[in-house]
């Protein structure tokens, strides 16, 4: 539980500063276009912070981390989106400053279809969880 609550507020953290810095680093560079940067903290606080919020609620009401897969989900969960978040910071600043980010296409594509699977799997041990807690 420590460790899900410990990561609901290092989202939270960490979007309120990627909010700041989308606006700061743009406004510093006269960089008035639509870039990845201004993405970053919605999708921080929402599957980092709001998410893990979720999960630490549904923990409480049906021990999730009873299931043996539990530990893995949440750091495959974690390092997966660390792996989305930074590469959309990288491509972001690559965008304001002008060098070209579709490099890291394959690399984001990556690390989305390893959340997806890790959204995927959440389900599983949610489901597994609600079904033993309901016999």
């Amino acid at each position: 539980m420590k460790k899900i609550f410990r990561g609901v507020w290092i989202y939270a953290v960490l979007g309120l500063i990627t909010g700041v810095f989308y606006r700061e680093f743009t406004k510093f560079n006269d960089f008035t276009e639509t870039t990845m940067l201004s993405s970053v903290h919605v999708h921080m606080i929402t599957l980092g912070s709001i998410f893990l919020l979720i999960v630490l609620i549904l923990n409480k009401l049906f021990e999730l981390n009873g299931n043996k897969g539990f530990a893995a989900w949440f750091w495959f969960y974690n390092i997966a989106l660390i792996g989305v978040l930074t590469t959309m910071v990288i491509r972001g600043v690559y965008q304001v400053i002008g060098i070209n980010a579709e490099m890291l296409s394959h690399i984001a594509g990556t690390f989305h279809t390893l959340t997806a699977a890790s959204l995927i799997w959440f389900m599983f041990i949610l489901k597994y969880a609600l079904f033993k807690k309901s016999n």
